[in-house]
């Protein structure tokens, strides 16, 4: 029999949150946080099929509360996700009016398990608005409620909602269980092994989308990052801006080589942290994914002059 969501990696955080369920004093809110593409959602799965009645956190894919699970109609279990617009596009955020729907789901009775869980994935994609709205249920937890934010650490979390919440940290694959992970997909998967580090789904998805192409062409333009040839960026801009995914590796490269070279260089760390808040904000300012990438470069070869000067 097959796992209903099986899982490489994660054994640690997994063993700290069933001490804490087995304790008796199961805290209601818990962060599950840590970078994208590590198995945060399926963690989250397990644990909810677990609090929902389920044998065990690797149950069987037969397993009826599993099942439901996996069909998306447990009427215990409330998953957040940002949703479609009226265009059918994927909107910027998970809405206010979400997080009052999930508020209502957590005032019912449980139907099935004695137990009722919300699963926020993620908070990164939510705004001020809704982390408020989040306050109502984690001020006053129901009974035989959890609540689970997934965090993937690109955005900060409110303090009031951290600490109402337990904060579960889930790090990257070994390289081992990464390539575990990535065996089990079809095809050819050297391209995602080597753009995860220690992270198979965000591999998964750079392999699959254009951000396999951003990754290489924002590296060849950090070989000379000081003064690189107006080609070189103009390949690097260009190939940032094919989709969302493509922004998401083109951000990341930027940002794991200043972190790398910060090891050797600390002055490098204020322009980590700068990059950051270029990102964080885009969505706030307005800024088109162009702007965006182009913003982040010259905050980069600002940051990287500074520390030459």
């Amino acid at each position: 029999m097959r796992a209903a969501f099986p899982m490489i990696g994660h054994t640690q955080a997994e063993a700290r949150f069933l001490a804490a369920k087995d304790s008796g004093r199961l805290h209601h809110g818990w962060i599950y946080q840590g970078p994208s593409g590590i198995g945060k959602s399926i963690f989250a799965r397990r644990i909810a099929g677990l609090m929902l009645g389920a044998a065990a956190t690797d149950a069987a894919d037969t397993d009826k509360t599993m099942q439901l699970i996996l069909s998306g109609g447990h009427p215990d279990l409330k998953w957040v996700e940002r949703g479609l617009n009226d265009k059918g596009k994927l909107r910027q955020d998970i809405t206010v009016d979400q997080i009052r729907e999930l508020n209502q789901f957590f005032s019912l009775r449980p139907a099935l398990s004695g137990w009722r869980v919300g699963v926020v994935d993620a908070l990164d994609e939510m705004n001020v608005s809704g982390m408020n709205a989040l306050l109502k249920t984690l001020e006053e937890p129901p009974n035989n409620a959890l609540l689970v934010l997934i965090s993937h650490g690109t955005q900060p979390i409110l303090p009031t909602i951290r600490s109402r919440c337990q904060v579960l940290r889930l790090y990257p694959l070994s390289d081992d269980d990464t390539n575990a992970v990535l065996k089990q997909q079809e095809g050819d998967m050297a391209l995602a092994a080597e753009l995860a580090h220690g992270r198979p789904g965000y591999g998964l998805e750079l392999a699959r989308t254009g951000g396999a192409k951003a990754v290489q062409t924002a590296r060849t333009m950090l070989r000379n990052v000081r003064k690189p040839t107006g080609g070189v960026v103009s390949a690097a801009l260009t190939s940032a801006i094919v989709d969302e995914g493509s922004l998401r590796a083109y951000t990341d490269t930027l940002l794991e080589w200043v972190a790398d070279k910060a090891l050797s260089e600390a002055d490098l760390a204020r322009t980590w942290l700068a990059l950051h808040e270029v990102r964080a904000n885009a969505d706030e300012l307005n800024l088109t994914p162009l702007q965006t990438a182009t913003k982040l470069f010259a905050t980069l070869q600002d940051g990287v002059k500074a520390v030459s000067a």
